[in-house]
């Protein structure tokens, strides 16, 4: 059985794109990687925690809606942050 990694490398081949070479980037690089993912999962986690202890503490559906979005806003900021940092040690940007 294939893993959902593998799985995603076909597809993109099949849409004519290139394999990423993992060969190419070092140990000390995939562990700053690691740390970078590790860092960003945990800050995600937390956001998620505040966002649940507010959203609790407000009554009405047009709050919520507005905490929901916030919420939306720092998910967002905190993956694009991750994604950013991951591109620069590949190479990327």
């Amino acid at each position: 059985m294939k893993s959902a990694y593998e799985l995603a490398l076909e597809r993109l081949e099949s849409q004519g794109i290139e394999r990423p070479d993992a060969a190419k980037l070092g140990e000390d690089v995939k562990a700053r990687m690691a740390e970078i993912r590790a860092k960003a999962e945990a800050e995600l986690a937390q956001t998620e925690i505040l966002h649940r202890q507010r959203r609790a503490k407000v009554a009405s559906p047009g709050e919520q809606e507005k905490e929901d979005e916030e919420y939306a806003i720092d998910r967002r900021r905190i993956e694009d942050q991750r994604d950013r940092k991951l591109a620069e040690l590949r190479g990327e940007v």
